[in-house]
């Protein structure tokens, strides 16, 4: 069952409850909504729903992955597919993909997201996508285990940082908060 315009707009409510100084980065998501865009498919260039995974390690580490075609480190995450029913079930899905490291390996911490990011995304001209935006969707897993085998279709690296190495401060405080 494909992830619905519902769903996406119970999820954004329910974090702004909880992050309501984010209301104002949320806002024209909400009104792509109220537009009757489609938030889950990446054919919808105004903007599309993207799931990710923070994995954090007893030490504190966050996994993150190099992405092959933005040649960046990030962390675990894409876009959803027909098959997902949640942001949630997405971001497990994507993470189990791109590192190898089974689900029953992670613990979620909640099944809400600690963090949604709108951010750029560049056009694509191999894939024929134009720039547009993603709205990621983030949730937070603990694990034990290490990573298995990289989809390395997607992915030419994985290692294991410092939370503190994460560029975005806002994501950092709302994970050190939910690991409290």
């Amino acid at each position: 069952m494909a992830i619905t315009a519902d769903h996406i707009r119970t999820t954004i409510h329910g974090y702004l409850d909880e992050h309501p100084e984010e209301g104002p980065a949320l806002t024209p998501v909400l009104g792509l909504l109220d537009d009757g865009a489609d938030l889950a498919s990446r054919k919808e260039f105004r903007g599309h729903a993207t799931a990710g995974a923070i994995l954090v390690r007893p030490d504190g580490r966050a996994l993150h992955i190099h992405h092959l075609a933005l040649d960046k480190w990030l962390l675990p995450g894409g876009h959803l597919e027909p098959q997902d029913g949640t942001l949630f079930d997405a971001a497990l899905r994507e993470l189990t993909e791109e590192t190898g490291i089974p689900a029953d390996a992670v613990t979620a911490t909640a099944d809400r997201p600690v963090h949604i990011d709108v951010h750029p995304i560049p056009a694509n001209d191999a894939k024929g996508e134009l720039d547009h935006q993603h709205i990621d969707f983030r949730f937070l897993f603990r694990t034990t285990a290490d990573v298995h085998q990289l989809q390395t279709e997607e992915v030419t690296e994985a290692a294991w940082h410092d939370m503190k190495a994460l560029a975005d401060k806002r994501l950092w405080r709302s994970v050190a908060a939910a690991l409290r």
